[in-house]
């Protein structure tokens, strides 16, 4: 069982949780809200039972990794959510989605910043990747204030929009080995 107060951290601004199931309501409306999801459809959420297993597998990771997604706040407010997970065994895959109201603030980098860290001392060998959608701007501008940059471009797999295109962004270059498990997901 993880111990969600040992995986706590913060940065200038947030406090940094291991989700809870408390968390269930709060984060089914951000996956629910279409200006959240609005560029990756898959990631929408039409009923909490979704959220739930999103949270149930949030939670394996960090028991699995030592390390995945958080639940972000400033204060006693909810901003989103970030973290790092390790992806098919050869990559840390970054991720963060942010309620509207705190876009365009710098949090995305502060939690990513806060992610990528962590990865990087739980286990440095493995590439810290980001995957985006093309055409979600916002996402990509985020992604690449990181310093991960782009090194692969082609179909969504599992997209039933078969003109989806996936963006694959790494710290470093990818084994080819490493680039088809990250990329025929």
């Amino acid at each position: 069982m993880v111990d969600a107060e040992a995986h706590m951290t913060s940065t200038s601004r947030l406090a940094l949780r291991v989700p809870v199931p408390a968390d269930l309501e709060r984060l089914f409306d951000l996956y629910a809200d279409p200006r959240v999801w609005g560029p990756d459809p898959l990631s929408r959420h039409d009923d909490p039972g979704q959220t739930e297993r999103m949270i149930g597998n949030w939670r394996a990771a960090w028991e699995r990794d030592g390390l995945g997604m958080w639940t972000a706040w400033a204060g006693d407010e909810f901003v989103g959510i970030g973290g790092c997970f390790v992806r098919c065994g050869v990559a840390w895959n970054l991720g963060f989605r942010l309620r509207p109201a705190y876009w365009g603030r710098g949090y995305a980098q502060e939690v990513s910043a806060a992610a990528i860290s962590a990865a990087h001392r739980r286990r440095a060998e493995l590439p810290i990747t980001a995957y985006l959608l093309e055409g979600n701007d916002q996402s990509l501008r985020a992604v690449e204030r990181t310093g991960l940059s782009r090194v692969w471009r082609g179909p969504d797999a599992g997209n039933p929009d078969a003109a989806a295109i996936r963006l694959l962004y790494s710290d470093q270059p990818l084994s080819p080995g490493a680039l088809k498990a990250l990329t025929e997901v």
